[in-house]
C-alpha cells in the first residue's frame, strides 16, 4: 500500500522509456512511477529505492527521490510563493508546489511570507498544508532555560492565552497576552528571551528586556504618550489592565513601575482620575 507524503523502500519491477515502475514488491499490480530524471545512474528491475510519494499536476500518484521540506507528521517552515482566492502555494522543495487552503490558515498570508504548517491528506486524496493543529505537534523538549535569548516565529494567535511561537521551528512557546504583539503577524520571525520553562516543557517567553533595563523605555513611551494627550493622561496607574494595554502598548505592572520612576524623578504628578506632566 502507497503511503503519501511518507518515505518508502519500493522495488524495481519495470523499466520504460521515461522512468521506472516500483512496487511493494515483485507480485503487485499497484504501480508507481519514478521519472527518468530521478532515476539512480545503475539501476536494475529487483533493486530496492527508497522515495517519497505525492501526486502531480494531473493528480497521479508519483514517486521522487528529492528529499521534500515536510513529510506526513512534521512541521515545517515553507515559503508562500504565489496566493490565489482559493488558498496559497508553497514551496516544499518538488517539481510541484505545495496547495494550502484558505479554510486550513490562521492567518492571512502573502507571497513571500514563511510560515510554518504540517501535512494532511484532504477528501479528495490530495497532500495538501495546513496551519492548524500546529500546538501539539511542536517539541516540548528544548535545551533553553530562563534567560536565554531564542529565536521563533509566530505560528497563532490566541486571544485568551497569548501569542504562539515555535521556537527554532520547533519547540512549544507562548508570549503571554498581557505582551504588546499587534505588530507581529502570522509567520514573523522573533527574537525573545526565556521568561520560564513549564513543568510540561513549553517555553513562556518575553520581548520585552530584564526589567530593570525595560523601565526606561517604559518610562519615556509614557511621556510620550502624555505628550498625545497634551500632558495630561486621563487615567491613573490603578485604571484596568485592559486599559493600560490599548493605551500603553504595556502591562499593568510595567506601567506602575514606570510611572512609579517618573514620579520620584518628579517628572508627572499622580491624582485620583489622571496623571498630570509636571
Amino acid at each position: 500500500m502507497f503511503r503519501l507524503g511518507e518515505n518508502q523502500t519500493l522495488v524495481v519491477v519495470k523499466e520504460v522509456e521515461f522512468g521506472i515502475y516500483l512496487a511493494e514488491d515483485s507480485r503487485s499490480e499497484t504501480r508507481v512511477l519514478l521519472p527518468a530524471k530521478q532515476v539512480p545512474e545503475g539501476t536494475e528491475i529487483g533493486d530496492e529505492i527508497e522515495v517519497f510519494l505525492y501526486k502531480d499536476s494531473q493528480d497521479r500518484v508519483i514517486s521522487t527521490t528529492k528529499e521534500p521540506k515536510l513529510k506526513m507528521g512534521e512541521v515545517a517552515a515553507l515559503t508562500v510563493e504565489s496566493v490565489q482566492q482559493i488558498g496559497a502555494f508553497l514551496d516544499w522543495g518538488l517539481e510541484k508546489d505545495l496547495f494550502l487552503p484558505y479554510k486550513e490558515q490562521v492567518g492571512k498570508v502573502q507571497a513571500g511570507d514563511c510560515i510554518l504548517v504540517r501535512l494532511y491528506i484532504d477528501k479528495s486524496h490530495r497532500l495538501c498544508a495546513s496551519m492548524r493543529e500546529i500546538y501539539d505537534m511542536l517539541d516540548t523538549d528544548s535545551p533553553y532555560q530562563r534567560g536565554d535569548m531564542v529565536h521563533g516565529r509566530v505560528y497563532e494567535f490566541g486571544n485568551d492565552f497569548g501569542t504562539f511561537i515555535a521556537v527554532d521551528d520547533k519547540y512549544s512557546a507562548m508570549i503571554p497576552r498581557h505582551e504588546d504583539c499587534s505588530f507581529l503577524r502570522i509567520g514573523d520571525s522573533v527574537e525573545a528571551r526565556v521568561s520560564g520553562v513549564k513543568p510540561d516543557g513549553k517555553l513562556d517567553l518575553t520581548l520585552r528586556e530584564k526589567a530593570y533595563m525595560q523601565m526606561d523605555k517604559d518610562a519615556e513611551r509614557v511621556l510620550e504618550v502624555l505628550e498625545e494627550y497634551a500632558g495630561v493622561l486621563p487615567f491613573n496607574d490603578k485604571a484596568s489592565p485592559e486599559v493600560i494595554m490599548r493605551e500603553m502598548k504595556m502591562s499593568k505592572n510595567a506601567f506602575k513601575r514606570a510611572v512609579g520612576r517618573l514620579y520620584k524623578e518628579r517628572k508627572v504628578e499622580i491624582t485620583d482620575k489622571n496623571i498630570r506632566r509636571i
